[in-house]
């Protein structure tokens, strides 16, 4: 038996999208796996405000943990949410109290302003967190003095979840849902998987919608079809 839900007869027979029901993203320090890959991110999150300089910046591919990370700062810090362009008011909320950057290199920045949160920060010893995809020597970053203080901060890469890290993930969420599936089954999909935890939320969340929809329990041959479907498979081996 995959699965401790028994499913609904009344969901047999012709296919149809159950309703999207909203699960709670596990963002807590509670639900934070924490694994090799994670731990120097994790140790300059718990060790706020003992920060080794006011200006942290982790950097991580998509899906590596670094929202559930910003997350779990911006709730022990008391953080507000910036964005570093001109005609904002990043400087005078840096002033104020910590404040949080995330997607630097996605959804871009000032540099004049970026320049003038960081003084804020250290002025008013504060502190400031920034996430990015990419290290910031890879910014296009063209004023020298905010380069000069980028090169100050304290940057934490983070990297790829390995499939231990996938692996407790992908059964928390499934647990998130009622749902405790055989260990083979999570081997078969970690193996097969994008390496993110965005993939996993997905590939989880696309598996008990298509399962309740068919009046069904979550097996391999599902397994397959998801993946396949997210183009991690090849065939429906």
């Amino acid at each position: 038996m995959s699965d401790v839900r028994k499913a609904d007869p009344r969901r047999r027979g012709a296919e149809q999208l159950p309703l999207a029901f909203v699960h709670d993203a596990a963002s807590g320090r509670e639900d934070l796996r924490v694994s090799a890959r994670l731990q120097a991110a994790v140790a300059i999150v718990d060790s706020w405000p003992a920060w080794p300089s006011p200006v942290v910046i982790l950097a991580g591919p998509v899906g590596s943990g670094k929202s559930h990370l910003a997350s779990i700062w911006r709730e022990h810090s008391g953080a507000t949410s910036i964005h570093p362009v001109e005609g904002s008011d990043a400087a005078l909320a840096a002033a104020r109290g910590p404040v949080i950057f995330e997607d630097a290199d996605r959804v871009g920045f000032d540099d004049a302003e970026l320049f003038h949160v960081i003084n804020s920060v250290r002025e008013n010893r504060t502190g400031l967190m920034i996430t990015s995809r990419l290290w910031p020597i890879s910014w296009p970053v063209t004023l020298p003095d905010l380069a000069s203080r980028l090169k100050a901060a304290t940057t934490v890469e983070i990297g790829e979840p390995d499939e231990e890290l996938l692996s407790q993930v992908i059964v928390k969420l499934f647990a998130d849902r009622q749902l405790y599936i055989e260990d083979k089954l999570v081997l078969y999909i970690v193996g097969r998987m994008e390496r993110s935890l965005g993939a996993a939320q997905t590939i989880v969340e696309r598996l008990d919608r298509l399962a309740l929809s068919r009046g069904t329990r979550i097996t391999r041959a599902l397994a397959a079809e998801v993946l396949n479907e997210l183009g991690n498979l090849d065939s429906l081996d």
